[in-house]
């Protein structure tokens, strides 16, 4: 019987991410792909009228969304406008499909309310959707906090809140969703530090991009099963810390880390996308990064590294975006002298200390930091206070770095 349950919840949940347009589009795409015969099965529960009238759940759904009709102050778009009466599965943005309890209910399964530019907020009766897999808000003005009576939400999949105007502390009550695998909460107003727990929860990927978060990344994240952690544009400090060799796409651009570059990053096998620029890390490239066979993009600008390019990260064999403008390398090895011979490859190396190439830095920026010592050990034990120098007489030209043209997608920042 539980076998059969939890087949059935993921056959629903491929469903709904069939149904809606998917806020990404990493390799886990396949996921879905695969079930893609159920949900052509199974369409037909999208377009047929369902009455509430002997369904409690239904019932339910229906004081949620009326509820959530009235603290709902502007839709320009008038997404909502048919949000009348007890058929919610006709409502706009709502999905429905059968239960995973008795095929012979039909439930809301899914809310997909992305870019229909709603201000509003979240009521607590959205707590009542108890059947939900998947909820998109994208992209609207939604703002307050998040109700903590979604921890009801005991199916709830894939939560997507970005690109909205929500507050207060990192929203903890999505810890207690036993299901989900999904989260993306970028491009808010959250703040104050990332809890451990959220790097003990089986998530396949987290967004928590473009907020206020501050403090040290927590140091569990090592046990995290995510293939997808994006950080970037938050106020995070400390060193980089361990992370789970499940890890295909890296991204901490513009925080405050410190320290060295780790050798452990060179056991992450699996990334395709490491990005660490506009951050404060010292040092050199580790040579361990040589191993990273399967690495398309790394991105390293803006910050103050130092020492040799080697040939061993030139070569990775499937490098098609090597930037490291903006730091202090003082010797380009071998074949990285000339990677702008490479067709289809984008390479930066602009602002550095390298000899005989154009756009360096001066000596006298260049003598200023390389001439003093480069400490790592407050970073070796994996996070810690920082660089063992401060790096408060940095030269402005090296301060005062833009962040608005990342090299990857900008869904990324």
């Amino acid at each position: 019987m539980a076998s059969s349950m939890v087949s059935s919840f993921f056959f629903t949940c491929a469903l709904v991410l069939l149904l809606l347009h998917m806020p990404f589009s990493f390799n886990n795409l396949a996921l879905a792909a695969k079930h893609s015969s159920f949900a052509a099965h199974h369409y037909h529960h999208r377009h047929r009228s369902h009455s509430s009238a002997s369904n409690s759940r239904l019932r339910q759904a229906y004081v949620a969304f009326q509820a959530w009709k009235r603290v709902i102050y502007s839709d320009p778009r008038n997404f909502t406008t048919n949000w009348v009466g007890p058929s919610v599965c006709n409502y706009s943005g709502v999905f429905c499909t059968e239960a995973l309890d008795d095929p012979k209910i039909t439930v809301v399964a899914g809310v997909d309310l992305n870019h229909a530019d709603i201000a509003g907020f979240l009521p607590k009766e959205l707590g009542l959707l108890t059947d939900l897999a998947l909820i998109h808000l994208n992209s609207n003005r939604f703002c307050g906090i998040i109700p903590e009576t979604l921890a009801n939400l005991t199916l709830l999949y894939e939560l997507d809140l970005s690109n909205n105007r929500f507050v207060g502390p990192f929203p903890t009550v999505v810890l207690s969703l036993p299901t989900l695998n999904y989260l993306d909460i970028r491009y808010n107003e959250f703040e104050g530090p990332l809890p451990p727990e959220l790097f003990s929860k089986k998530l396949d990927a987290i967004f928590v991009n473009s907020n206020r978060f501050t403090k040290m990344i927590p140091t569990n994240l090592g046990s995290s099963t995510a293939s997808v952690v994006v950080f970037a544009n938050n106020k995070f400090g400390g060193c980089i810390p361990k992370f789970a060799n499940t890890l295909e796409e890296l991204v901490l651009i513009n925080n405050s880390l410190t320290g060295c570059l780790p050798q452990e990053l060179g056991f992450l096998y699996k990334l395709r996308v490491l990005d660490l620029s506009s951050n404060n890390l010292i040092g050199p490239i580790p040579y361990s990064l040589a191993g990273l066979s399967h690495l398309e993009q790394l991105n390293l600008g803006h910050n103050m590294l130092s020492g040799i390019v080697s040939d061993g990260v030139c070569l990775l064999p499937s490098l098609a975006n090597f930037t490291f403008s903006y730091n202090f390398f003082c010797e380009e090895e071998g074949i990285c002298q000339n990677l702008t011979s490479r067709r289809g490859f984008t390479f930066d190396d602009r602002r550095n200390c390298l000899p005989d190439k154009p756009f360096q830095r001066s000596k006298k920026e260049c003598s200023a930091v390389l001439e003093r010592p480069v400490d790592c050990f407050c970073c070796t034990s994996g996070g810690g206070a920082g660089p063992a120098f401060a790096p408060a007489a940095m030269p402005p030209a090296a301060v005062a770095v833009p962040v608005s043209t990342p090299s990857i997608a900008p869904s990324y920042t």
